[in-house]
């Protein structure tokens, strides 16, 4: 589905091309060795990267979609045990997208535009969160260079999904289909704070990227359950 956004300028030609260069990401790390015990780890990331308390947070956010751009701010609402509701705005105030993420299932009111945001593994990533969703079984865990740690899960349809852990805090998430990566996240940790400063979303076969820069965050009360349903 294209974008169903007003852009608010072009690309010129050098800044495509880089773009679409940066869409390869960081070099993959060598593999040193197995992870001895695999579930351990994950059930010891899970708890490491849990929300603990209802969270506000505003963002700035860029959008290179095949050559064009738009930007805007953002704020991102999240609530124990998995819960996000996500608004991103253009700089006048118009609204781009509204959704919300309750567990596994991506909510969008009607007529929205689905191809912007990450799907739910990858976009818990994009908050910090390491959630595997329930169609998926973990296959193994490596040790790789620089004291990194990758998680590789299976969903029943033969793609896969690579969770890669620097001291407990993720860095990056890889969806693979056929052994090649189609979709990434890159994740920028304040490890104080458990929690992103910026991370970035690219889905390589359509030339798409999505950053998120991140102003604030705020620990909050408990939010109205009505903004977890944004179709209503």
């Amino acid at each position: 589905m294209p974008l169903r956004v007003r852009r608010v300028s072009r690309l010129t030609l050098p800044l495509v091309v880089a773009s679409l260069a940066a869409a390869c990401g960081p070099r993959s790390l060598a593999v040193i060795g197995p992870v001895g015990d695999p579930e351990g780890a994950a059930v010891e990331l899970r708890d490491q990267t849990g929300l603990e308390s209802p969270l506000r947070i505003v963002f700035e956010w860029q959008l290179n979609d095949g050559g064009q751009r738009v930007e805007g701010r953002g704020v991102a609402r999240v609530e124990p045990p998995y819960k996000a509701r996500l608004d991103l705005f253009l700089d006048n105030g118009e609204t781009v997208v509204t959704a919300a993420l309750v567990d596994g299932e991506l909510r969008l009111p009607p007529g929205s535009p689905d191809d912007i945001l990450p799907p739910p593994d990858l976009m818990w990533g994009a908050l910090g969160i390491f959630r595997p969703q329930g169609d998926t079984r973990l296959l193994g865990a490596d040790r790789l260079e620089g004291e990194a740690v990758r998680l590789r899960y299976g969903y029943s349809d033969g793609r896969e999904i690579h969770y890669s852990v620097v001291a407990g805090v993720l860095s990056s998430l890889e969806l693979l289909d056929g052994g090649h990566v189609v979709q990434r996240v890159d994740v920028g940790p304040e490890r104080a704070a458990r929690y992103p400063l910026e991370a970035t979303y690219r889905n390589l076969a359509e030339f798409r990227e999505l950053r998120l820069v991140r102003e604030s965050l705020d620990v909050v009360g408990a939010f109205d359950p009505d903004i977890w349903d944004p179709a209503e």
